[in-house]
């Protein structure tokens, strides 16, 4: 009896997660942001909620950087910032 087994010719193609990662940072293009994220994280007591702006802004930059696609462009409020971009767009000067 033989133990062979029969495999099918269909390949497997593996395809990246469509949210959820991303490319490193090798050039480290954000490293500022990420820096400034992290430090904030420290002095909150890994609070994340405390650094969210850290977080918005860190995101921005990887969305910026569009030549080593380091992150797919994505509206800011789809990504749970819509409550920080409302404070944003409040704290501006009206034009006369």
């Amino acid at each position: 009896m033989s133990t062979a087994m029969n495999f099918s010719s269909k390949s497997f193609t593996p395809r990246p997660p469509d949210k959820g990662a991303f490319p490193l940072d090798h050039f480290g293009e954000c490293r500022d942001f990420k820096e400034r994220f992290m430090e904030c994280l420290r002095r909150s007591g890994y609070e994340s909620a405390a650094c969210r702006q850290s977080a918005m802004a860190y995101l921005e930059c990887r969305m910026d950087r569009r030549v080593p696609q380091l992150m797919a462009n994505e509206p800011l409020e789809k990504l749970g910032f819509k409550d920080l971009i409302n404070e944003k767009s409040e704290e501006k000067p009206q034009k006369s």
